[in-house]
C-alpha cells in the first residue's frame, strides 16, 4: 500500500552568512538599505531584512566560517548598483547582460559573503517608431 505524504508548504528562506564580527557586519547591510538588528539573546546572531528579504548573520570562528551566497531578484539591477555604490560600498561586479536573460551584478560583504542581483534585461529597442 502507498502512502500519501502531505508537505507543508514553503513560505520563504533565509541564507545564514557566518561573519567574524556582529557589528561590522550589521553596519555593512544597514549601508546596503537593509533594516538590521541584533538578536537579543546574544548568541551572535543578527538579521538584515529588506523589501521583504531577510538574511541572517552568525559570528562563527575563523575555522568554521565559510563564505555564502545568495541571489536577490530585483526591479532595477543597475539603479541598486548605483545606490549601493554612493554608499561607499564596493560593487565586485557592476550589473551586465547574461545569456539567460538577467542584467546581474554581485557586491561582497568584508566576510567575503556575495550578494548577486539582478533584473531581468530590458527589451531590445526595435527601432521602429
Amino acid at each position: 500500500m502507498r502512502k500519501t505524504v502531505v508537505m507543508a508548504t514553503a513560505h520563504r528562506i533565509a541564507p545564514i552568512f557566518s561573519v567574524r564580527d556582529l557589528g561590522v557586519a550589521l553596519g555593512h547591510y544597514q549601508r546596503l538599505g537593509f533594516a538590521v538588528r541584533a538578536y537579543t539573546a546574544g548568541y551572535g546572531y543578527g538579521f538584515a531584512s529588506r523589501d521583504g528579504v531577510e538574511i541572517h548573520l552568525h559570528v562563527m570562528p575563523d575555522h568554521d566560517r565559510r563564505p555564502s551566497s545568495a541571489y536577490l531578484f530585483v526591479d532595477d539591477a543597475d539603479a541598486l548598483a548605483a545606490a549601493w555604490h554612493s554608499t561607499g560600498v564596493e560593487v565586485l561586479h557592476t550589473p551586465q547582460d547574461t545569456d539567460w536573460g538577467q542584467r546581474e551584478g554581485a557586491v561582497v560583504d568584508p566576510d567575503g559573503n556575495i550578494i548577486r542581483f539582478g533584473s531581468p534585461m530590458k527589451a531590445a529597442s526595435s527601432g521602429v517608431a
